[in-house]
């Protein structure tokens, strides 16, 4: 979403396994910000990650993490700085290569799995078509508070976002 709104496009990375897109974020031209997605699964994004941190010179304290939260309902976003992974198998590869837990996050509800269901699959269930119509929403919101995370920073973010 946030590389359609800068006219990009996610391409292979010549070195490291992910799709990247560099874009600027703002109406003026900005600092360079890289959009990346792993080619790994989520429980091996850390290895990825890390390089790509390596190769653009990017200290884990200026990565934005976008990722799921099962402890959010559906719809609910939240920003914060740091913290442990929370049982989250990608927070907990990214905290082991990288080294460091400190970076930003966007945490993006999808609620708790309905009776004993298993997390996991809980996880990789596809949405329902209700479901579809509230996570399309709530990813533009997730959008919008990356991109004024990015230009006027947490505290900003957070009080618009995390209410």
């Amino acid at each position: 979403m946030l590389a359609a709104r800068s006219s990009a496009t996610l391409s292979r990375h010549r070195r490291v396994q992910a799709d990247v897109a560099e874009i600027r974020v703002g109406p003026l031209p900005g600092e360079r910000t890289v959009l990346a997605r792993p080619r790994t699964y989520m429980n091996t994004s850390g290895g990825p990650v890390a390089a790509l941190c390596d190769y653009y010179d990017v200290a884990p304290e200026r990565l934005l993490v976008v990722h799921d939260e099962l402890d959010l309902p559906l719809g609910v976003l939240r920003l914060k700085e740091g913290g442990g992974d929370n049982g989250h198998n990608g927070l907990r590869s990214l905290r082991q290569s990288l080294g460091t837990g400190d970076f930003l996050r966007v945490r993006v509800g999808i609620g708790r799995p309905p009776g004993r269901m298993d997390a996991a699959d809980f996880v990789l269930r596809p949405f329902s078509p209700a479901e579809r119509d509230e996570v399309a929403v709530t990813l533009e919101r997730a959008a919008d508070a990356v991109e004024t995370l990015v230009l006027e920073g947490l505290d900003r973010a957070q009080n618009l976002y995390n209410g």
